[in-house]
């Protein structure tokens, strides 16, 4: 049989002999390691407390998106059901999360704990995945991968585990139920997928000597997608990851994604022509026409694309502008990343999300922890792979003295991003959990008085606080059918809002009702909506005279950077 080519990502599967260079490099491994461990456990730390307030992050997420991406799950479990025709339904198009958190509410219930659990059980994938992948991208160096990296003990792996595990922004946005965290642990188990394949000789089956990872490939290629749409922006880097597993080689390439491509499609099309198609097309469609926008023109490119690149800063103050400088540094040097398929991976990864934030121009801090991820990668893996190694290579004696540079400079980075994570622990509040019990605590009440009182809840935090109150809800921005035609469908009791009424919210229900203030809960931080409102909507006939006098929207309302946009542009 002829001799396979090898696999320019594949480590050196023999250990090196014992230096102590090798076991100063383990010890501080073993110590950034374990200070990662202790605050991935603080992640699970006060799961039902809320977002932080006065954090820098004002992102929406935290009053809808758990509960409006999970809200298969919820409904399947409260209802009986979990498709509410009409309403919003985004499990049609996105499946995997409301699937996961189905199983998991066959255990525990419906629990906003349970799922924020989960969520950080995802997280503690990525890290493994992270881990696994920078382990694995040491071996690579310009001619002499295998022993060189036998030689040469690294960092990159413990440092970017360390550096994830305390991030304040991955600590804030990954206890959240939302998809982006599942989407990256995806992501990073497909790249993981695509650096074991190895390419073989004419006349040999790929499939059938790759048949693990191509599988594990094909099946997570169609649930990234299911997960989020946007993993479309990521495809690119997973194919430069085939590609080099290929060998560089194009008809090699062919030969290993092809199979790879054809089960992956297979099973995206067999999802959407047996279930979609026939029974959740409208559905379907609607997500994505919430979508079909840019907000970037001829005239505003420059300023969407200066605000896509200055709102990184989100991720981290000092850790942004390194990991730019490091993908600066990294295309600098383009011409050795074939000894590096990962830092290309990467930076694939990075912009191709990035091009879609920018096209999309809707400026979410929970979008950019797509990025934050391979930028955190990115680091340490630059700076071992492209400084430290090249300048050790001649001389090993500067290894040790190398390491404990590199030791230092992540905790340079880590230990201010450590110190507002622990803050952060340490400060919990529960005003969100709080008033969705008093909600569910009043409406039970008024329901023992007036048991013909429908308890159906209106309101965009419905399925979010459902997950805290159990009590059932539509939305009341986004449904296939509009909010006036939903309202005279499913005849909600109680209309629950933000501060106020708005002016669209209030010409869908006046035809049939006319919503009394009964009760105010003070929640969260943001000025503009902090206090959940409860109106009890009472039949139009029983209004007073006189027409209701609707306060226009202030100003404050309106889409700014980092805020809420308004219904056309939220991504689902």
């Amino acid at each position: 049989m002829p001799s396979l080519p090898s696999n320019p990502y594949t480590p050196n599967m023999f250990s090196p002999p014992p230096t102590s260079s090798n076991s100063f490099a383990r010890t501080l491994n073993l110590a950034l390691l374990g200070i990662a461990g202790v605050f991935l456990a603080l992640h699970a730390v006060h799961l039902a407390a809320d977002f932080p307030n006065q954090s820098p992050w004002m992102d929406w997420s935290k009053y809808t998106d758990e509960g409006w991406y999970g809200d298969a799950a919820i409904r399947h479990f409260q209802l009986g059901h979990w498709y509410v025709p009409g309403d919003f339904n985004p499990a049609a198009a996105l499946p995997v999360l409301p699937s996961l958190e189905a199983l998991l509410f066959a255990f525990t219930g419906v629990s906003l704990v349970a799922v924020r659990g989960l969520t950080v059980a995802i997280f503690a994938g990525i890290l493994l995945g992270s881990w696994l992948l920078l382990t694995r991208a040491s071996a690579p160096v310009e001619a002499e991968p295998v022993r060189y990296a036998a030689a040469a003990p690294s960092l990159a792996a413990s440092t970017a585990v360390l550096l994830l595990a305390v991030s304040p922004f991955c600590f804030v946005f990954t206890r959240l139920a939302i998809i982006e965290p599942l989407l990256i642990l995806l992501m990073l188990f497909a790249l993981l997928a695509a650096s074991s394949l190895r390419p073989l000789p004419a006349g040999v089956s790929s499939l059938r000597a790759n048949l693990f990872p191509s599988l594990v490939l094909g099946l997570l290629l169609p649930a990234m997608v299911l997960t989020k749409t946007t993993a479309l922006f990521l495809f690119p880097a997973l194919a430069w990851m085939l590609f080099a597993s290929a060998g560089y080689g194009l008809r090699a390439f062919l030969r290993l994604g092809l199979p790879i491509a054809a089960l992956a499609g297979a099973l995206w099309l067999g999802y959407f022509l047996l279930l979609i198609r026939p029974h959740y097309l409208l559905d379907y469609r609607y997500l994505f026409s919430a979508n079909a926008y840019t907000g970037m023109t001829r005239e505003n490119w420059r300023e969407v694309l200066r605000n896509t690149f200055t709102a990184g800063d989100w991720i981290g103050h000092l850790l942004y502008p390194l990991a730019l400088a490091a993908a600066a540094w990294a295309l600098v040097r383009l011409r050795r990343l074939r000894a590096h398929p990962l830092i290309a991976a990467l930076l694939l990864w990075i912009g191709g999300y990035t091009a879609f934030l920018a096209y999309h121009d809707n400026l979410q801090p929970r979008y950019y922890l797509v990025i934050a991820v391979p930028l955190t990668l990115l680091l340490p893996l630059v700076f071992d792979a492209l400084v430290l190694s090249p300048l050790t290579r001649r001389n090993p004696r500067l290894r040790p003295a190398a390491l404990a540079f590199a030791a230092l400079a992540a905790a340079a980075i880590a230990v201010p991003d450590a110190r507002l994570t622990l803050h952060f622990v340490r400060h919990p509040e529960y005003t969100l959990l709080n008033a969705a019990r008093q909600v569910r605590e009043y409406i039970q009440a008024a329901q023992r008085t007036d048991p013909s009182r429908n308890p159906l809840i209106l309101s965009i935090s419905g399925s979010e606080l459902a997950l805290m109150n159990g009590l059932p809800s539509i939305c009341d921005d986004f449904g296939t059918l509009e909010l006036g035609d939903r309202v005279k469908l499913y005849h909600p009791g109680w209309y629950l809002a933000w501060n106020q009424i708005d002016d669209d919210k209030m010409d869908a229900m006046t035809p049939l009702y006319h919503p009394v203030r009964v009760a105010t809960f003070p929640a969260m931080d943001d000025p503009d909506r902090n206090v959940l409102v409860l109106y009890r909507l009472d039949a139009a006939t029983q209004a007073p005279a006189g027409r209701h006098r609707r306060k226009p929207i202030p100003r404050a309302l309106q889409t700014k950077l980092g805020e809420q946009p308004s219904t056309s542009q939220l991504e689902h």
